[in-house]
């Protein structure tokens, strides 16, 4: 079965171990005669203690061995959490902003939708475009613009609240989801978060660079889904825009 061979499997020397210890309890069992070591020359004993010493080292190396293997398991087991949690992460989180992005962001606003629904209470979606974002990009570069986008979701994150959900819908659009706030409390709110945006010291980024942000919002409706919202939001967003952006409309 492999018992003494160097390349037996932990499993292989796991079962020959049992086997050679049931052998063992059979025979002091079952047997009536007088069971002994061999001890009648130098010879003999030297070898009884020789296999003495080998079993009791291996059996210490297999309890070593079956420690290690353990910690090693417990450690991988660990790291594949990790990986799992890391992998979840990235399937709901925009990378460059940090914030949800537009499938989580879309799941979010069903939830906050059926949630409102079941609570009777109040919901606004809001369509947050950052102005003239391709002349950024073309002026102060690529680079610039991802920051831009950067500063502003940690602008964003740092002046909602907790309840709130913020993602981004596509390239220079975000969603926020303002839940338990109607559309005055929720105009008020966009007034301040783009105040907040336009007095941001954006040349700390380019000299010269300035940005600002247009906002349509949108309050939940008995009959709205998802995509009836985001329409009303968006349409309030280009009137927001064709009365030269950097303004809220509702």
């Amino acid at each position: 079965y492999g018992f003494s061979s160097l390349r037996s499997t932990p499993r292989q020397t796991a079962v020959a171990w049992t086997i050679a210890t049931v052998g063992v309890a059979a025979v002091f069992l079952l047997t009536d005669a007088p069971l002994a070591m061999p001890s009648g020359s130098y010879l003999e004993r030297f070898a009884t203690m020789l296999v003495f010493v080998l079993t009791l080292g291996r059996c210490m190396f297999l309890g070593m061995f079956s420690s290690s293997l353990r910690a090693s398991l417990y450690k991988s087991s660990v790291e594949l959490k990790r990986a799992y949690k890391r992998i979840e992460e990235l399937a709901e989180v925009d990378e460059l902003t940090g914030a949800l992005n537009r499938r989580s962001i879309m799941q979010t606003l069903s939830e906050e939708i059926a949630r409102a629904r079941r609570n009777n209470t109040s919901c606004t979606a809001a369509l947050i475009d950052l102005d003239w974002f391709k002349r950024i990009n073309d002026r102060f570069g690529h680079p610039a613009g991802d920051e831009v986008l950067r500063t502003f979701a940690i602008a964003m994150f740092a002046n909602i609240r907790t309840i709130d959900k913020f993602g981004r819908y596509g390239g220079e659009e975000f969603l926020l989801i303002l839940p338990e706030t109607a559309d005055g409390a929720a105009q008020r709110t966009l007034d301040r978060l783009r105040t907040i945006v336009a007095d941001l010291d954006w040349s700390a980024i380019s000299p010269g660079l300035v940005v600002t942000m247009s906002a349509g919002l949108a309050m939940l409706r008995p009959n709205d889904t998802p995509e009836t919202i985001l329409a009303r939001a968006d349409a309030a967003l280009y009137r927001a825009k064709d009365c030269g952006r950097n303004r809220v409309a509702v």
